[in-house]
């Protein structure tokens, strides 16, 4: 799996973050996340990636591997996921290893999943149950993108959450 290229990320107060999906496009944006200076713990069905992946950022901050969504999510301010599919969304945010189970209330939950739109608003209506803000936040720039921070964020969902996932997002 490919690493991330050198950029200069905008000053920002380190957060607390939780990554859920290390694929193509989740291994470089959480990589991205703790370059900024972000404490990460990270998530993936494959353990042997994020165990991977905490050795190769271990020098950029506070990283981290979980064993499941939700030991992951334990702690976070912020918890974003880049899966494959509706599935593969809800198997990592719902039931009682998923990361809503592990977030405390108030904490922002950003999908960076492309979606169907029944997912997210039944996603979004999981999480204001639980006292937690959801934003559906689908990329666009693909791998290249993702590698070099550059990727566009199209973010859907309450402003306040919004505000709150931005200075984050812009890491990537």
């Amino acid at each position: 799996m490919p690493g991330i290229n050198p950029k200069n990320y905008p000053p920002t107060a380190a957060r607390r973050v939780a990554f859920l999906g290390l694929g193509v496009m989740g291994y470089p944006i959480a990589g991205h996340l703790a370059r900024a200076g972000h404490s990460v713990a990270v998530y993936n069905r494959t353990a042997s990636k994020s165990i991977a992946w905490c050795a190769e950022f271990a020098g950029a901050g506070s990283t981290n591997h979980a064993p499941t969504p939700r030991a992951a999510a334990v702690g976070a301010e912020l918890v974003l996921c880049c899966v494959g599919n509706d599935d593969d969304v809800r198997s990592v945010l719902l039931g009682d290893d998923g990361a809503f189970a592990g977030m405390a209330a108030g904490a922002v939950l950003v999908d960076h999943t492309t979606t169907s739109a029944t997912v997210a608003r039944e996603l979004y209506s999981a999480a204001r149950a639980r006292g937690l803000h959801f934003v559906d936040a689908p990329v666009s720039g693909g791998q290249a993108g993702a590698q070099n921070g550059l990727l566009t964020v199209m973010c859907g969902g309450d402003a306040a959450a919004f505000e709150a996932a931005q200075p984050v997002l812009l890491a990537f």
